[in-house]
């Protein structure tokens, strides 16, 4: 038998400016050797940071139709990933669109895009959040930040360092969910770091990926991290390597970007690490 490649359907919407979504998540799966073919939600003229009278055309009815185009065609995928959805309408279509190429050996991962820095993004109400958390029942690994885990577990939204115990906690209960596995990014002891933690049901172990705090907020860095993380997971790399992995090159991108002066609105300068990011899996 042939070398097989995987394939991602991806499930995200596309910035024509401004790198995030399928923008970041399409050359980055490329680079790790991963086939990536799209699904796009929502079609923008650019990101929504930072920019104004943006263009944004809703792309919710064609997405079924892609899905069974695919299916009549007898196309598999070895796994999904999806991230920003902008309603109800489109939670509940995902998790059809995934359960109808689901199989045994498909890697599921869910990251609930929805809330951040203690608050729901704007015309997001609860009732995305419970579908939100649906979603993460249909998934093998979820990837929240603590916000959106917060909303999603009924907590209030604590902010600061936390302690291990409140990690554990949390990735604990989000784990009740459904996946199998939880990524929680954002986490840190102390003002000076920042990164996240892993966490793996069938062996009960918590890691975390801490790293020197970069001043500033860059847009896109949540998609950035899913990709690389997904990635690196699909060439089997075991969680705690590829959630350090999704870390480094992620916080080398935030680096490079803030080094640069250009500011966070266009995303982070990812493009300049991916020839490193090939090289792990290309040896």
């Amino acid at each position: 038998m042939g070398y097989h490649q995987k394939r991602v359907g991806a499930i995200h919407d596309i910035s024509g400016v401004g790198k995030c979504s399928l923008t970041v998540v399409l050359p980055i799966l490329s680079a790790a050797g991963i086939e990536c073919s799209v699904l796009p939600t929502a079609v923008l003229s650019t990101h929504t940071g930072g920019f104004e009278g943006f263009t944004f055309r809703d792309l919710t009815e064609d997405m079924m139709p892609i899905a069974e185009h695919w299916k009549k065609e007898g196309i598999g995928f070895d796994s999904f990933y999806s991230g920003y959805l902008g309603s109800l309408a489109q939670i509940d279509m995902v998790i059809d669109i995934m359960e109808m190429f689901r199989t045994p050996d498909t890697f599921i991962m869910v990251d609930p895009v929805m809330a951040d820095h203690g608050e729901l993004y704007s015309l997001f109400t609860m009732d995305h959040v419970k579908g939100m958390a649906k979603l993460c029942g249909h998934a093998d690994i979820i990837i929240p930040n603590r916000t959106e885990a917060a909303f999603m577990l009924g907590r209030d939204y604590k902010g600061g360092p936390m302690s291990e115990d409140d990690v554990k906690v949390l990735v604990n209960d989000l784990a009740g969910l459904g996946a199998k596995q939880v990524v929680l990014t954002g986490v840190h002891f102390g003002d000076e770091d920042f990164g996240a933690a892993c966490f793996d049901t069938t062996t009960g172990d918590i890691d975390y990926v801490i790293e020197k705090r970069i001043e500033g907020m860059y847009h896109g860095t949540g998609d950035v991290f899913g990709a690389f993380l997904l990635g690196a997971l699909l060439q089997e790399k075991s969680l705690e390597e590829s959630t350090k992995i999704a870390v480094d090159f992620t916080c080398a991108s935030i680096r490079l970007t803030a080094a640069d002066g250009t500011g966070p609105r266009m995303g982070v300068r990812f493009e300049s690490v991916l020839g490193d990011y090939a090289n792990l899996f290309n040896k």
